[in-house]
């Protein structure tokens, strides 16, 4: 598989309605892609040449290549 540089994340929900969304890159910034997790569900998402960002509201453990983050604690 070749790296292109697009880093994965995964995304596990400790709480159901945590919602995940995508931030565009460029000069105007904006949602472009929402998703809502529920208890155990997993997302793994990936930043692209649209995706630069991303905002999580609820409680999650996030998986990168930099470790573990836990939300909400």
């Amino acid at each position: 598989m070749e790296n292109n540089g697009n880093d994965y994340i995964v995304i596990k929900a400790l709480e159901n309605g945590v919602n995940i969304s995508g931030i565009t890159r460029g000069r105007d910034t904006k949602l472009h892609h929402t998703e809502k997790i529920d208890k155990n569900e997993i997302l793994i998402a990936q930043f692209t040449e649209q995706t630069s960002a991303m905002k999580i509201r609820g409680n999650v453990e996030l998986y990168t290549k930099h470790g573990v983050i836990k939300s909400g604690e």
